[in-house]
């Protein structure tokens, strides 16, 4: 008889993961062991087993749900209505928001991520694409035809305001809401004001 999936079987599977990721930040995944896992996830060695056959599994579903998250919140939002400064500001703002309480997760994205199988890290690196893209054509569209015929300066700025908002990640970690919503006004305006003098 196939054993039955408990009720707060997800409750129980996001507080692992992010356990998890906490012990993968902290202790670098090579020196995490299922048994500290377990631990720091307050269950038997043998509980965890039953959510995750191996230390690989998890660290790939740690970042799988983590990425594709980041990826979906930004990718779904509707910019229809909004001008190319607002969709620019909503776009950053919302980056900023989505790190916000995700740390280690984001140390895990960036240490451990190469300790996985070739085929998976594939899968990973397709969540920061979309979303890079995603950016990208919102930068391109505030720059009012600056970037029509130079794709390569669109990539580097574009990759400029991840630069911007991944040195917020690092240094102010613990800002609340509000600093994040600043900072992202900020933001907008530094790339709207550095891409005009491009012209």
């Amino acid at each position: 008889m196939a054993r039955t999936i408990a009720k707060d079987y997800e409750q129980k599977r996001a507080h692992i993961l992010k356990s998890a990721a906490r012990v993968f930040a902290e202790q670098g995944y090579d020196r995490a062991s299922m048994s500290v896992l377990a631990k720091e996830c307050g269950i038997s060695k043998a509980n965890i087993y039953h959510y995750y056959d191996s230390k690989d599994a998890l660290l790939y579903d740690v970042l799988d749900t983590y990425l594709k998250a980041l990826r979906d919140r930004i990718c779904d939002l509707d910019l229809s209505a909004l001008n190319a400064k607002a969709q620019l500001s909503l776009v950053v703002r919302e980056i900023l928001l989505a790190y916000q309480g995700a740390d280690d997760e984001h140390r895990v994205q960036s240490n451990g991520m190469r300790a996985l199988p070739e085929e998976q890290q594939q899968v990973l690196r397709g969540y920061q694409r979309d979303l890079v893209n995603r950016v990208s054509e919102v930068v391109a569209a505030s720059a009012e035809g600056v970037f029509d015929d130079d794709p390569v300066r669109l990539r580097e700025t574009t990759m400029s305001v991840f630069g911007m908002l991944n040195w917020y990640y690092m240094w102010q970690h613990s800002a609340d809401s509000e600093a994040r919503e600043r900072y992202a006004e900020l933001t907008t305006d530094l790339i709207l004001g550095g891409v005009r003098g491009l012209k």
